[in-house]
């Protein structure tokens, strides 16, 4: 017998209150509307509101563990599992370095990192085991694509009219951590970043969020629901990663794709295909130089001088990471314009937390991916198995982007990736939970004596 389909109760039978996927979507806003560089004042070191929403999450989910009346999940799974090997390296990391003799300046950013690192792990928990049903998780979901959609306006705002936004977009009681403009210039061509803090982050952004905006365009589309919404938010999303004129975007959507073409049917392929096709016709009628720059970042990688910066400090962090082989150096420590940077998240992390600290953060993702495919494989729903495989894609973009740039230094992507982990977690959760149900419900059907055992129906 296959396994059901997750049970999908319509939004309008009956009101949801605040739960955990709420607290998800006010995150998911927080972190891709207010742009990334805006902190608190008046605080000792840097907190942005996103994170202040994941210190939340953090103190929510402890109190949901103590309680049975807020709704949380209980009991585990490989996600939070994955989750607690990452918090005990962190503080093992953590401990290790401060022991020793650390410089006050980065004594404060290690402390600085332990309490953002918290805030991430706060959203991962609240996802996991705060998002039930998959209403609920599709509601949180849904929210991310609208505002990657948002994000992607104000993409095109600021690489079409050169004209930035952000710098109108600050809120009482915050203050920008620094001046630079979000809008850059590479090779004559402007590079924008939206409200997060790079163009490498927006464009790895896009490419996460991408997968997403497609799975509900095609399921709009196969249920005879409206789906132009949903393909001008896809459309939008793949404008944004256009204009940050970014490689490191489409390396990690090459993988993304890479992923859901062995797992879609022929037909989406196509259309999949056609989709792109109108599009990149549209950026060449709109944007003739843009596509041109793109191209030549992949065919002139023998003369980039950023591509030879991200290779030369090979031979410095080998020597460091001798040095604190196992624990690292001290989460945060290592930054510049005191050292070299490492436009390689691996490196860095192996840098600062060690041999186990890379082994804990590469696990978060790869728990993230097993998590979504494994939903897919229980379940026989053709949309809940996509979800499932739109999910494992997204999480693809992040373990390859680390190794194009320090993803863990932007906090936009960071949350983002933390946030995805986590709901790939939930709807494995949600599967198993179905899958359990359907057990028991034949272990009844088959008590009961066969005069009133329910028939299968006649075909």
């Amino acid at each position: 017998m296959s396994a059901p389909a997750l049970p999908a109760t319509p939004v309008a039978a009956r009101p949801y209150p605040a739960d955990g996927a709420t607290l998800g979507v006010v995150f998911a806003v927080v972190l891709m509307i207010v742009p990334a560089r805006l902190v608190f004042r008046g605080l000792s070191f840097a907190i942005t509101p996103a994170e202040a929403v994941g210190l939340f999450a953090l103190v929510w989910w402890l109190c949901a563990h103590f309680t049975n009346t807020l709704g949380a999940a209980k009991g585990r799974t490989l996600v939070r599992s994955a989750v607690f090997v990452y918090v005990a390296s962190l503080v093992a990391t953590y401990a290790y370095s401060t022991a020793g003799n650390l410089p006050r300046d980065e004594l404060d950013l290690s402390d600085h990192m332990l309490v953002t690192a918290l805030a991430m792990i706060g959203v991962v928990l609240l996802v996991v085991d705060g998002v039930r049903g998959r209403v609920r998780l599709d509601v949180m979901l849904k929210a991310v694509a609208v505002m990657g959609a948002v994000l992607g306006v104000i993409g095109a705002v600021q690489f079409l009219l050169k004209f930035d936004p952000t710098q109108y977009m600050v809120l009482p009681g915050l203050r920008f951590t620094q001046e630079e403009l979000f809008i850059l210039e590479r090779n004559g061509l402007s590079r924008v970043a939206a409200t997060t803090g790079h163009p490498i982050e927006f464009a790895v952004m896009c490419a996460m969020i991408l997968p997403i905006a497609l799975h509900f365009a095609f399921r709009a589309r196969e249920q005879g629901k409206p789906s132009l919404p949903w393909w001008l938010c896809a459309g939008l999303i793949a404008a944004g990663m256009v204009f940050s004129v970014s490689r490191s975007a489409f390396i990690g959507l090459a993988g993304a794709a890479a992923v859901l073409l062995i797992g879609w049917p022929r037909v989406r392929r196509l259309l999949a295909l056609g989709a792109m096709l109108l599009f990149l016709g549209a950026v060449k009628v709109v944007v003739p130089g843009v596509l041109g720059a793109i191209v030549d970042l992949f065919t002139n990688l023998s003369t980039d001088s950023s591509l030879r910066w991200r290779t030369m400090d090979y031979a410095a962090a080998v020597t460091e990471i001798a040095k604190h082989p196992w624990l690292g150096r001290g989460l945060g420590t290592w930054y510049a314009p005191k050292y070299l940077v490492f436009d390689n998240q691996y490196i860095l992390t192996t840098v600062e937390t060690g041999i186990i600290g890379l082994l804990a953060f590469v696990g978060l993702f790869a728990a993230g991916i097993a998590s979504a495919l494994r939903a897919r494989r229980l379940l026989s729903d053709p949309v809940d198995r996509d979800l499932g495989l739109t999910l494992a894609a997204c999480l693809v973009v992040p373990l390859i982007g680390a190794a194009t740039f320090d993803l863990r230094s932007y906090a936009v992507i960071t949350g983002l990736s933390f946030l995805l982990v986590g709901a790939a977690g939930a709807l494995l959760r949600e599967a198993r939970e179905c899958r359990r149900l359907e057990e028991l419900s034949r272990a009844a059907a088959a008590a009961l004596p066969s005069t009133i055992r329910p028939k299968d129906p006649v075909s």
